[in-house]
């Protein structure tokens, strides 16, 4: 039997404004400018080892502002009993730890043991799968989470093209519902080898939602890196007004692989530059999902790279 639903939270942080800006919070501020830079976050699908509990505090302990939240098995199963005591618990440790908020919902093997990230928004039932999102974005509100976050999946073999989209569509249609129900903003991600992988798609995709205000857009760094025709800060800045959550990692043009900073190809400052620019004010997550087996570490260089990175950026501009 699956938890049921938890109650509609006493408090939820402001949605996101039109144009899908995140409002800045407290302390936030530009490169280079008066505040506190950019805020940091790091996904929990990198301390898949670690209980949630633990990994928060190693984040926080660590300088980190806020977490990428991969809603699994092991970290806040949304199928397990006891749902809403627990999701109240996370959210006390989130808030006695000071750390901010997003839900990403690209668990691997949640939903089905023997296929990964099935069954998608394409598949002949994604019965499960709306109802996992649709959880997500409850939890999203209760937990105050900036945003909620979700992609495409993979066409199977066996859909057409225009099937597989018309299903994407209607099951987002469904998913946004609840997010404006629950005063939640969507961030919709391009990936790699998915339905849609890249902008131009997550535009097509907006568009045929009617181009709503809390479907924004989640920007992988990597992956512009990886398959966008253009630079990664010009990437930034061509969906600034619809930024509403960041991933940042290291790639290569044309391989997807989630490396640590240094590993691949970008030059960070002129990117962290470029969202400066943009305005985004929300969490910039490192997104590296297989390095679990050495979290702590990775997230302290992980942290450092980009403090020094955040610096050099302010020295560019000067």
């Amino acid at each position: 039997m699956t938890a049921p639903p938890p109650p509609a939270p006493a408090h939820r942080v402001p949605a996101a404004a039109p144009g899908g800006r995140a409002p800045a919070p407290a302390g936030s501020g530009a490169v280079g400018g008066g505040g506190d830079g950019p805020r940091f976050g790091y996904g929990t699908n990198g301390f898949a080892n670690h209980r949630l509990a633990d990994a928060l505090a190693v984040l926080a302990d660590l300088g980190y502002q806020g977490v990428a939240l991969t809603l699994d098995h092991d970290h806040l199963d949304p199928f397990a009993p006891g749902l809403a005591r627990r999701v109240a618990a996370v959210a006390r440790r989130l808030a006695a730890l000071g750390l901010a908020v997003v839900v990403e919902t690209g668990a691997r093997y949640l939903l089905d043991p023997w296929h990964k990230h099935a069954p998608t928004l394409l598949h002949d039932d994604p019965t499960r799968r709306i109802e996992f999102l649709r959880r997500a974005v409850r939890i999203g509100a209760d937990l105050g989470a900036e945003v909620v976050s979700l992609w495409s999946g993979v066409r199977p073999e066996t859909v057409p093209p225009a099937t597989a989209w018309d299903r994407l569509v209607a099951g987002c249609a469904t998913v946004l519902d609840a997010a404006e129900a629950a005063g939640t903003t969507l961030g919709f991600e391009p990936e790699p080898g998915m339905l849609v992988e890249d902008i131009a798609g997550w535009r097509r995709l907006r568009g045929a939602l009617g181009d709503p205000a809390r479907f924004g857009i989640t920007l992988d760094v990597g992956h512009c890196r990886c398959l966008e025709p253009r630079p990664v800060p010009d990437c930034v800045r061509e969906v600034g007004a619809y930024l509403v959550n960041v991933q940042i990692d290291d790639m290569r043009r044309g391989v997807h692989e989630h490396l640590e900073f240094g590993a691949g190809e970008i030059d960070f400052p002129p990117v962290l530059r470029a969202l400066d620019d943009a305005g985004y004010r929300g969490l910039v997550a490192v997104e590296l999902p297989r390095h679990s087996h050495a979290a702590p570490a990775v997230a302290a260089r992980s942290l450092d790279f980009l403090r020094a990175a955040t610096k050099e950026a302010a020295r560019r501009e000067r």
